[in-house]
Formats: C-alpha cells, sequence, structure tokens
C-alpha cells in the first residue's frame, strides 16, 4: 500500500481508463485517453485510440452509437473515408429530426482482450446503440496466438488478472520491470505493422489457436452482456474478409510426411501450379486433388484450387477452398470461419430484442460478382475501400433504420455513394492521398510476397493515375465550393475539417491550411494531429519558430509519433540548430530504424555541419534501407564528387535520374561527371535536357558552350 501510494504521488504510472474528461469551449466532453493502451502494449510499440469528442451530458434528442472493434471497424486506411462515417451520413440524411452521434472506438492492432474494458467503461457513457465488429486480430493481437505484445494465448483467468494487476500503479512497475528484463542485451522493439509478425507463424491445428478461441467466445459473450445490461440495444456482426483475391500471408508444410510423400506432394503441387498458369484449371485441378489429401492444411494449396474452381465458374467447392485457405493461413490476419461461427453462436445464445445478429460476411459476399469477396470490397485482406466502406455503412444504417421506433420521420430513398462522398469532402485529392498510401503500403512485408501482389498494385496505380488526371483548376473550385458548403452545415466536424486541410494542402494553399487546422484544434485541443500539421505546413511556410512550438507539442502529447520527431528536426535543421536537429532525428531512428528518409535527413545535416565523411555514411545507409530514395543517390553523387570519386558519383547521378527524370539538376550535375571524365557527347546530351526541363539555368546553358567550344577546336585539331 505505502509503495501504491509512493508512485502515485510521484507521478509514477498512467492511467488505465479508455475515456478522459476534459473541458473544450465552456463545455465538459470525454475523449481518448492515449495512455489506455499500454496495458495491452509495449510502449515501444502501442498503438493509441482515434481522436474522439463525446460531451459528457448527453442530449435528450441524441441517439448514441458505440462503435467496437480493430483497424477495419475503425476504418484503416483513412478513417474519415470509413463505414462508420458513411453511416453517420446516411442516418443523418435518412432521418433529419434524429441526431446521431458516433463514437468510434476501433483502433488498430487490437483485440477483444482490448475492447472489452472498452465496452464496460461504454456502458456507463449512455449509448443507444452498440455495433459490435471484431476478429481480424485475435489471433496477432494481444494475447493471441501469433502476437508479438507478449505471452502467446495464455488462459483467460492469466490475462485478466495480468490486466487487474496493471491497473495499479505497483503493477505497472512491475510489469515494466519484467518487460525490460524480457529485452534485455537488445534495443526495444518500435512499431513495424505487419512485417513486425513475418517470425510468429501458426501451424492452422497449433494448440494455441484452440485456446484463443476460447478466450474470444467469452470476451464476446462479456461484452454482449455489458451492452445489453447497460440498456443499449446491441448489433451483433460476423466480420467480412478477402476470401477471392487475397492469398495467404504464410504456408506451413507438413513436416511430419515421409520423405517419399513429401517428394510427390512437391511434384503434384509444382506440376499444378505449371498448369494452372498455363490456364489449364481442369489439369491443375486432378493435382491439387492427391496433393492436398497429402497434406490438407497447405494454405497456398487451397487457394489456387479455389482460383481455378473460381476460374471455371464452379462457385461452392471454390468458396469452400478459399475459405479453407483463409483458416489455414500460418499469418492470420483475417477473421476465419471458427471465429464467425462463435460469433454466430453467441447471437444464439442472446435471446431477447436487445441484441441482433447481422451476417456482414454473407451479405457483402451477396453483392460480389460471384457471391465471394475480394477486391470490389477490399484494398487488400481486410480494409474496405471505398466502394466496400460505403456498402458496408449502409447496411449498418438500415440496420440501425430497423432497431429505431417505427415512427421515427424519415426520408426516402437513401442516398447515394456520390452523394454520401460529397458531404464527407471525399474529392479527388482526398481519394490520391488515400491510393498512394496504399500502394506503399502494398510494396512491403507481407503484402509485398503475396502472389498476384504485381498486378495489385498496378490496379490501384490506374486508378491514381485515374484521380490525378481529373485535377485540374475547375476541379480544384469546385473541392474549395463543396467543403465551404459542407461546413457551413457541420461547422464541428472536426473530421470534416481535416480533410478540407489536407486538400488545401494538396493544391497548394498552404495560407489556407494553416489557417483551417487552427479550427481543427479549437475542436480537440487533446489531440496531437492538429500541432503536427501545423508544425508541417508552418515549417513549409517558413514560419520555424512556431512550427517548433507546434511540434514539440505534439510529440510530447504522442511521444511515439515517429513523424513529428523527423519533422521536428527538419524545422529545426531549417533553423540551423545541428545538435537539436540530430537529436530530434535520433528519436526518429530509435522508434523506426529502417527509415531511410530519417537516415537520409541527418546525412544532410552533418554535410551543413562540414562532416563530409559522416554525410555519405548517412547516404549510403539511406539507400540501403530505401534503393527507390532518388534524393539520397543524388547528395550522395554530389558528395562523391567533391571527394574526387567520379565513377561512383556517375553511378549515384545515373541512380538518381533513372528513379526520377524530371528534376533538372541531376541531368546537369551528371552531365558534369561525363564532362569531366571525357564524355562530351554524352555531357552534351545531359545538358540540353536540362535547358529542356529548366530553360533558364544558366550554368547549364555556358557548360553546354564550352563543349560546342571544346568540340569545335577538336574538329579542328
Amino acid at each position: 500500500m505505502a509503495l501504491e501510494i509512493g508512485l502515485r504521488v510521484g507521478g509514477y504510472g498512467f492511467d488505465t481508463h479508455f475515456f478522459r474528461r476534459i473541458n473544450i469551449g465552456g463545455e465538459d466532453y470525454y475523449v481518448q485517453n492515449d495512455d489506455f493502451s499500454y496495458r495491452f502494449f509495449p510502449r515501444e510499440t502501442a498503438r493509441n485510440p482515434g481522436v474522439l469528442r463525446m460531451p459528457v451530458h448527453k442530449a435528450a434528442d441524441t441517439i448514441r452509437i458505440f462503435i467496437f472493434g480493430e483497424s477495419a471497424a475503425m476504418g484503416d486506411p483513412e478513417p474519415a473515408y470509413g463505414a462508420a462515417r458513411y453511416m453517420e451520413i446516411l442516418l443523418r440524411e435518412r432521418f433529419p429530426g434524429t441526431k446521431f452521434e458516433i463514437v468510434n472506438t476501433a483502433f488498430t492492432a487490437i483485440n477483444s482482450h482490448v475492447i472489452f474494458p472498452i465496452a464496460r467503461e461504454c456502458a456507463k457513457r449512455d449509448g443507444d446503440l452498440w455495433i459490435v465488429y471484431m476478429g481480424n486480430n485475435e489471433m496477432v493481437g494481444p494475447f493471441g496466438a501469433a502476437t508479438v505484445f507478449g505471452l502467446r494465448a495464455p488462459p483467460l483467468i492469466y490475462v485478466r488478472l495480468a490486466l487487474a494487476i496493471q491497473q495499479t500503479r505497483t503493477g505497472q512497475l512491475f510489469t515494466a520491470w519484467a518487460r525490460a528484463i524480457n529485452r534485455r542485451g537488445s534495443r526495444p522493439a518500435s512499431w513495424g505493422g505487419m512485417q513486425m509478425f513475418l517470425q510468429n507463424q501458426v501451424a492452422p491445428n497449433s494448440p494455441l489457436k484452440e485456446n484463443v478461441y476460447r478466450n474470444f467466445q467469452r470476451n464476446l459473450d462479456d461484452i454482449l452482456e455489458a451492452g445489453v445490461g447497460s440498456g443499449a440495444k446491441v448489433l451483433l456482426n460476423t466480420v467480412a474478409v478477402n476470401l477471392k483475391d487475397s492469398p495467404p500471408f504464410a504456408s506451413l508444410v507438413n513436416s511430419n510426411q515421409p520423405a517419399a510423400d513429401r517428394e510427390r506432394f512437391g511434384r503434384l503441387y509444382a506440376a499444378a501450379l505449371a498448369d494452372e498458369a498455363q490456364n489449364d484449371f481442369p489439369k491443375a485441378i486432378t493435382e491439387y486433388e492427391p496433393a492436398a489429401k497429402m497434406d490438407d492444411q497447405s494454405a497456398d494449396l487451397q487457394f489456387h484450387w479455389g482460383k481455378c474452381l473460381l476460374a471455371l465458374n464452379q462457385l461452392s467447392p471454390a468458396r469452400d477452398h478459399l475459405q479453407l485457405a483463409c483458416d489455414d493461413d500460418a499469418l492470420p490476419f483475417r477473421t476465419d470461419s471458427r471465429l464467425n461461427h462463435i460469433i454466430a453462436e453467441a447471437a444464439k445464445r442472446m435471446t431477447g430484442d436487445k441484441l441482433r445478429f447481422f451476417d456482414v460476411s454473407a451479405a457483402l459476399a451477396a453483392e460480389s460478382p460471384v457471391g465471394i469477396s475480394g477486391e470490389e470490397t477490399f484494398y487488400e485482406h481486410v480494409h474496405f475501400d471505398f466502394d466496400g466502406s460505403y456498402r458496408l455503412g449502409l447496411a449498418w444504417a438500415q440496420q440501425v433504420e430497423s432497431m429505431l421506433p417505427a415512427s421515427t420521420p424519415k426520408r426516402e430513398p437513401w442516398i447515394s455513394q456520390t452523394t454520401c462522398e460529397e458531404m464527407l469532402g471525399l474529392s479527388d485529392w482526398n481519394r490520391a492521398l488515400v491510393l498512394e498510401h496504399m500502394i506503399g503500403r502494398m510494396q512491403s512485408p507481407p503484402l509485398n510476397g503475396q502472389a498476384d501482389n504485381a498486378r495489385r498494385i498496378q490496379r490501384l496505380q490506374e486508378r491514381d493515375r485515374s484521380q490525378h488526371a481529373q485535377m485540374d483548376r475547375n476541379e480544384q473550385e469546385t473541392t474549395r465550393t463543396n467543403f465551404v458548403r459542407q461546413l457551413e452545415q457541420r461547422p464541428d466536424d472536426f473530421t470534416l475539417r481535416e480533410n478540407f486541410a489536407l486538400f488545401l494542402q494538396a493544391i497548394g494553399d498552404l495560407p489556407g491550411a494553416v489557417a483551417e487546422w487552427r479550427r481543427v484544434h479549437d475542436l480537440i485541443p487533446h489531440d496531437y494531429l492538429p500541432y503536427f500539421q501545423l508544425g508541417r505546413v508552418l515549417g513549409q511556410e517558413r514560419q520555424s519558430e512556431e512550427a517548433e512550438v507546434c511540434l514539440r507539442t505534439a510529440v510530447t502529447i504522442h511521444p511515439s509519433l515517429t513523424e513529428g520527431w523527423t519533422e521536428l528536426g527538419n524545422v529545426l535543421a531549417g533553423q540551423g540548430k545541428w545538435e537539436a536537429a540530430l537529436a530530434s532525428y535520433g528519436v526518429a531512428r530509435e522508434q523506426r530504424p529502417q527509415d531511410g528518409q530519417t537516415v537520409f535527413h541527418m546525412g544532410l545535416v552533418y554535410e551543413k555541419m562540414g562532416q563530409a565523411g559522416r554525410a555519405i555514411e548517412f547516404y549510403r545507409e539511406a539507400i540501403q534501407w530505401n534503393p527507390g530514395d532518388w534524393q539520397a543517390h543524388f547528395e550522395l553523387g554530389g558528395k562523391l564528387d567533391a571527394a574526387g570519386q567520379l565513377d561512383g558519383a556517375r553511378e549515384e547521378f545515373a541512380a538518381a535520374m533513372k528513379l526520377n527524370s524530371r528534376y533538372s539538376r541531376t541531368h546537369f550535375n551528371y552531365g558534369v561527371i561525363l564532362a569531366k571524365q571525357g564524355r562530351l557527347a554524352e555531357a552534351e546530351h545531359e545538358f540540353e535536357e536540362t535547358l529542356r526541363l529548366e530553360p533558364t539555368y544558366k550554368n547549364a546553358r555556358d557548360s553546354l558552350e564550352k563543349i560546342h567550344i571544346l568540340e569545335q577546336r577538336q574538329l579542328g585539331n
């Protein structure tokens, strides 16, 4: 007891509640507690709730809807355009006399162990309706069978006890000590996305999975009881995943097979893959079938078998095999059939009019042309694209309608997806930002290791190019006008204001973006994002001192914000505060060691400090982490040139030019190196290309004239 009191008085530890109460503009609100997740994740890898702003005192005419789940329910990759946001607009327009307040408690990497305590808090917060959509992270989240966050699949009694202990400061201290001992001698792991789980594959028949299923069932029952017991109505959903177009992330072979059987399996499987590649699907199936009898838990085999059946329009067996591919995936990032079965069974056990069961998986599959969910709905394995988010948002809204009093006044019909997206501020610029983010994600492990990944990336790139083709001056003004109109109707919609600010940044209206981010800050002063974005934009506007203050505030609120430390380093470097910049970059590098951009910026600082050798070292490391960074190649080429290493400089400028052929100075510098090495014809071509891209660049024109003079002298000789 004395230790507990001492720790609390000394300010040690963190608040374990999901909500915290603050005053904004004279009114009391519940907002997210960014420390909440420290009970479930080490600080270095902790995920945080999205920004929340919920009045403490709910208005009598308001229907408060809580959403529970993980990243798919949150709306990843951009919650502003997730299913919950579509649902909010759809309900508002359908029922103009009713106020709906959507409180989305879902966030990345969590599972039922995390959602249960959130639900218990929400049970005390006047919710009218709960929407439960969870299951994707059950195997990989905290206490899952393939987790990287601690003990794997322990009994539920252990989980509950460990979490209860951490509600005390003493328990938090002992947990911190235990984690420190476990990682002694190694650097704390930072958040690395799905790539973190590559070494944590789990066999389809692992006993750990059985523990997870038992724990999930108990957690789900307790969540539903909390919702119904609070007086709210509960909409319980199965979880839809991409079966048709998302191959397994990992597939384990049966190591217990005799050598002869293993050799025959390999021969049959290789032959089937070859026949499938030649579109001889019937023959491939005759080879997949006996191979599967020898190893019936090969996720890759089941996926390819299912795709062959799909090509032959044998939809029912195709669905069965594609589901098996999901169920046997050794990196289980998707809700499998067993988890969805547990969800359906839980609905049967909870009798009464307070709970409604909705089979989202079946409903969305029915809207697919072949009755199996795929890339018409998802970006990758579980996250919805714009069309999928609208369909899920509409399906949820229709379920909510059926749970409202029949006398509730409404309009007919539901608004279209186009109208809904106009009200959300989903412009071509905002779409492009999301698509570019997804292209980057698809190029990283483990997504880049999936079969057919190149085609999926190409499809996203084509969509991105299509968006950019529509971006012109007239469309800019139309989009700006729409944002202003929507904000006049919903001035307190901070998410809409964020979208407007991002649009203004994208079109280069930085003063307008600054003004909009200031308004966002006034609405959510507790959140790091407005400070971060203000810091970024003010830095671009050369307002360095205020930018520094904003960014320091952002990383104080959210210390694990790697991008915040990097941007702070940029601003400090812009002011010539070299040592402070390196310190800020150092924090970012510690959090994300493989981030080539941070390393590159450190090289720039060392160059400014006159430490050419250190600069070269960091540029090389940046290229090692990110070979596609043309700027790192460009800067390294310049330093090698200055050091007299002309061959190396030529190679780096050639690489930079290949990666970004539109930058005139790369052509110029490459031409200079070629001229130094006596390759005048090639140098002439590069100087001409420089002038084509930058006609007023005097150095290029002078260099071209010098080459012409040299060429004339050579002819004269």
